[in-house]
């Protein structure tokens, strides 16, 4: 058994995997890069390196550093987690030449399904069915648009090396294949090195559905079941679950089967995926379920696999890469409950989903549920990594009582100042399409607004506001008491109190107060017999942060009358968070129409498009491709037409 494992990843991967190396008696070493040095991973390790700057290609990309860390710490093995080197050929064969364990597949199978066009090919050839589409190394243009042409729209391009949603865009109309493709080609070269793409017909009301396998290195190889992962927002998976709602048996043992099949064409060895694309217009059926791609890693939603198989899939990966076979044989894994998983991202979903960075200065822990995470209260989030600050995970007897455990966590959640998606989470799951099953890959594009938490505090989240600041300010008059058994929840003014309140205002008369929300004042009334539900909030420097279903906002006495100033002038284009200008659309002077592209910003691995905001001049611009912004910093002005 390895006794000493370097992690080549950071966050809650890293932290997942220390968890399970600890309780096997195996010492951990962290690395981390100058953003990370206070990190949580790097807290919970029994040692860890520094390997460079925050930019993960100059730290977590860099495999030559990574190797030497496990050198110099005297580390048997070196475990991926997912992203980074993760699926990176060359490093598995550097780490095994540096006489390292490597806790994944074989070089030749990462190779074989690295690749889609050719993965497809390979599985095509060992009998598992594949979607229609061209997978030919011809990638001029002209060829490609008319290949698209011969698919039929809707098509995807879909980077020949991406992942996790990366290079991939869909395109609806012969008209917008070339934009689509150059902005594709290059995500793809940006984020994998390798700007080839390959195209899909595009399945009109599609389920992701997914298969976990698992072999060993001695020809033993299982599959525990499938996940569904069809709750996508711009192709990055939002919330998953296992087993798969409207999944038969004789469907599961065939998408199954076909999965094992995949993973022993490639001599598959250690923990793997077999993605599928399924069409649910008419159910799921063996039938309708087509091969997309295999993920030769451990995947991000496995605590879902692991919470209805009883499986530690970590613990597993380091066993077969001890030599060790598989602990269970086919006939002894089964499906026990319902398992979800949502991923709260640091986002603002008010404004279109953009990053959201800054210090945690409040970050409460989920009690009763599994929380995979790599951040603590007080740790920063910043603009270099993926904008994941945790993995909520529940398991239930039943799916409904699932989805309604999630929901209540979502609802729950208590994050401040960094905006988060957990309302937009909760309403998700709280949709009644999804509580019933009915989803597909398109339900949240189709839901759209409906989902999103509001871009105002309402009437009643004005109240509670106003009623927590008053519990901040007074001991006494007015007096603010428990609803359920009367005890007084007032303080000495400033006393430190954090939790869940519920108010009853016993007063003479009704109060009218004014309240700053997140930098907006509001006239609050609040009458004689108003009462509240039980509101989380808790005191901060300014003021005090409210959450309501998840969503979390600063309150303070307000200051000035009416709303907030400070507005950028008119035609003013800002950027809306801290990243890099990728692409410059125009030049001063320029005429541009409402709607048309301006720039394009890239953060936290994701491109923003900012646009003219009406028909006009861009009288000023100062961006250029490659350069570094600040939020808030003014990128371009435009003129209206005819001022």
């Amino acid at each position: 058994m390895i006794t000493s494992l370097l992690i080549a990843n950071r966050g809650e991967i890293a932290c997942r995997v220390i968890r399970t190396a600890r309780t096997m008696g195996i010492r951990t070493v962290a690395v981390y890069s100058d953003a990370d040095a206070r990190a949580l991973h790097v807290r919970m390790a029994d040692e860890a390196v520094h390997i460079g700057p925050s930019p993960a290609r100059e730290s977590y990309l860099v495999g030559e550093r990574i190797i030497a860390a496990a050198k110099a710490t005297g580390a048997e093995a070196i475990h991926p987690g997912y992203g980074f080197l993760s699926e990176n050929a060359d490093f598995a064969e550097a780490v095994i030449a540096a006489g390292l364990v490597w806790v994944g597949p074989k070089p030749a199978s990462i190779r074989a399904m690295g690749l889609k066009d050719a993965a497809k090919r390979l599985m095509q050839q060992a009998g598992v069915p594949t979607t229609p589409g061209y997978l030919g190394d011809d990638q001029n243009p002209d060829r490609l648009k008319a290949e698209a042409d011969a698919i039929g729209y809707p098509v995807l391009i879909k980077a020949v090396a991406g992942g996790g949603g990366k290079g991939m865009r869909k395109v609806d109309a012969a008209a917008d294949f070339a934009d689509a493709l150059l902005s594709c080609q290059r995500e793809a070269a940006s984020s994998f090195g390798d700007d080839r793409v390959l195209l899909e017909k595009y399945i009109l009301s599609p389920r992701h559905i997914e298969v976990q396998v698992f072999g060993d290195s001695h020809s033993n190889v299982v599959h525990l079941f499938e996940r569904d992962c069809s709750l996508q927002r711009r192709h990055q998976k939002v919330i998953e679950e296992a087993p798969a709602p409207g999944m038969d048996p004789a469907t599961r043992a065939a998408i199954c089967d076909a999965a094992v099949k995949a993973a022993r064409a490639v001599d598959y060895v250690g923990a793997g995926t077999i993605e599928f694309i399924a069409d649910a217009s008419t159910g799921l059926r063996a039938d309708g379920i087509w091969f997309m791609e295999m993920n030769t890693r451990l995947q991000v939603e496995h605590p879902v696999t692991e919470e209805i198989t009883g499986v530690d899939l970590v613990e597993w990966q380091l066993r077969v890469a001890s030599g060790e076979p598989l602990p269970k044989q086919q006939d002894e894994l089964s499906i026990n409950g319902w398992a979800m998983e949502a991923r709260l991202y640091a986002e603002d979903p008010a404004k279109g989903f953009l990053p959201s960075t800054g210090r945690l200065e409040i970050f409460c822990e989920h009690e009763g549920v599994r929380l995979e995470t790599g951040v603590y209260e007080g740790a920063e989030i910043t603009g270099f990594y993926d904008p994941m600050i945790a993995k909520i995970v529940v398991h239930e007897e039943t799916r409904e009582e699932a989805c309604e455990a999630l929901a209540r966590a979502c609802a729950a959640t208590d994050i401040f100042p960094v905006k988060t998606n957990a309302p937009f989470l909760w309403r998700a799951l709280d949709d009644k399409d999804f509580r019933a099953g009915r989803i597909d890959t398109g339900f949240i594009a189709a839901k759209g607004d409906a989902l999103l938490p509001p871009a105002e505090p309402t009437d009643d989240m004005l109240k509670q506001a106003a009623a927590a600041l008053l519990v901040q300010e007074y001991y006494g008059e007015p007096t603010l008491v428990s609803p359920e058994d009367g005890d007084l929840l007032g303080a000495p003014q400033r006393e430190p109190w954090r939790g869940a309140i519920g108010f009853r205002l016993n007063a003479a008369t009704n109060l009218r107060t004014a309240v700053n929300v997140d930098g907006r004042a509001h006239v609050v009334d609040l009458p004689v017999d108003w009462r509240s539900a039980p509101v989380v909030a808790e005191p901060v420097d300014d003021g005090v942060a409210v959450n309501d279903d998840g969503l979390s906002f600063l309150a303070a006495p307000a200051r000035v009358s009416g709303a907030a100033a400070g507005t950028a002038a008119d035609g003013a284009i800002l950027s809306p968070m801290p990243g890099r200008v990728i692409a410059v659309e125009v030049a001063a002077g320029d005429s541009v129409t409402k709607g048309q592209k301006l720039l394009t910003l890239e953060a936290m691995k994701m491109e923003h498009s900012l646009v003219a905001p009406f028909d006009g001049t861009v009288a000023e611009l100062n961006a250029y491709a490659g350069g570094q912004v600040s939020e808030g910093a003014l990128l371009a002005r435009v003129e209206r037409a005819g001022e």
